[in-house]
């Protein structure tokens, strides 16, 4: 894990910690729509490709920061509901 997603891992902690199980599992189980994981993949494959415009990159690193966010929230969320009592 690079030090930017420690940090971002540290300042969702307490975020994490609000959670109740039932908010826990429905954030678990949020997913991009898929007009929007579509618009990532064409970001992406333009990234790959090197012909990104400056305002695609914008966009793209906004997308990828924000997925990380969710990621990382998302993770939090499986790891309160593995460890409740069921």
């Amino acid at each position: 894990m690079s030090a930017a997603h420690t940090v971002l891992d540290d300042l969702l902690e307490p975020l994490g910690a609000c959670l109740t199980a039932e908010v826990a599992e429905r954030v678990a189980k949020v997913r991009a729509p898929e007009s929007a994981q579509a618009r990532i993949e064409d970001l992406a494959r333009k990234s790959d490709e090197g012909s990104l415009s400056a305002s695609e990159r914008e966009e793209y690193e906004a997308l990828v920061s924000a997925g990380t966010f969710i990621a990382i929230l998302q993770s939090k969320a499986r790891r309160l509901l593995k460890n409740s009592p069921a």
